[in-house]
């Protein structure tokens, strides 16, 4: 049997998780669900305004990698007179990983897609 794999981008990590609650009764191999941002670590998008993009608090500058804090307090969106630049990944910033078998190609594609997500 050959594997296949899928990359799909959700708006919430709920509507993904009821995709990938779908994608195990369709024996998937592997299935991750993943949130990213603009800079990487996890706790950096907690200090963040997601309206306006802006750092909302201090103690958001401090993350898991010693590296994004940096970035983020460094970055036109960090500063009251700015409009926020380019903006970094909004709305779909969810990202369900699956692999499995190609038979249930096809079928998976369709799941992920009535569910509301972007491949």
């Amino acid at each position: 049997m050959s594997e296949r794999s899928i990359l799909a981008y959700f708006k919430t990590p709920e509507e993904a998780e009821g995709v990938a609650r779908k994608l195990r009764v369709l024996r998937a191999i592997e299935i991750s669900i993943d949130r990213f941002s603009r800079y990487g670590g996890t706790s950096f998008s907690s200090g963040v305004n997601p309206v306006t993009g802006n750092v909302a608090r201090m103690d958001s500058m401090t993350a898991e990698r010693a590296h994004t804090g940096i970035l983020a307090a460094a970055d036109t969106s960090a500063s009251g007179m700015s409009h926020g630049g380019d903006g970094g990944p909004t709305g779909r910033d969810i990202l369900l990983t699956v692999i499995l078998n190609s038979e249930s190609y096809d079928q998976a594609l369709r799941l992920i897609e009535e569910a509301g997500g972007m491949i």
